[in-house]
């Protein structure tokens, strides 16, 4: 029944999985090793980085809790028949905590990302790392309009689309583990 619903997910997590290893081969036997330096920045951006990443599982532990409550379109799209668990009272509580600091925590997220970025000077020949780049800024942009008083009817529409999208995080995951692979 795992399957049933969320092949889909499963399928394209395969292909960027797929993409993935394809590109980091090829960047390695093709592009010079990256000279790594030590500096006091670069030492404070890997920190940076840690929180990132601590941040980027708070969001999304969000998205798994909505699809495991069956809260959401999303989730009654992939959970039809869903029954909530006997202990929904206090999962309600944390999610109702989660969609409250959810903005905060995003705007957060996306500053501690580009300060880890900045700090750690990423050359840009690394698709990855431009994947990243633009995925980040594509969910801090619509996210942005989703929660902006004079975003017009249509482009909110649209903005929720494109943003609650949990295929995101996956290519974001993906690419920036597999972008760090190759820098290390």
């Amino acid at each position: 029944m795992f399957i049933k619903y969320f092949k889909g997910v499963l399928i394209y997590a395969a292909a960027i999985l797929f993409i993935s290893v394809a590109y980091y081969i090829y960047a390695l036997t093709v592009y010079p090793p990256i000279e790594e330096s030590e500096t006091f920045l670069s030492e404070v951006g890997e920190g940076f980085g840690e929180i990132g990443l601590w941040l980027l599982l708070f969001i999304y532990a969000r998205t798994v809790l909505k699809l495991f409550m069956g809260k959401g379109r999303l989730a009654k799209r992939l959970l039809p028949d869903y029954s909530p668990p006997a202990a929904a009272s206090l999962l309600e509580r944390l999610l109702c905590f989660l969609n409250r600091t959810h903005v905060h925590v995003a705007i957060a997220t996306v500053a501690v990302i580009l300060l880890h970025i900045l700090m750690m000077g990423v050359p840009l020949e690394n698709l990855f790392f431009q994947a990243v780049i633009a995925l980040v800024v594509w969910q801090a942009l619509f996210g942005l309009f989703l929660t902006w008083r004079f975003t017009p009817a249509e482009l909110k529409k649209f903005s929720y689309l494109v943003h609650a999208q949990f295929v995101t995080g996956i290519a974001l995951g993906m690419f920036a583990y597999f972008g760090h692979l190759l820098i290390d």
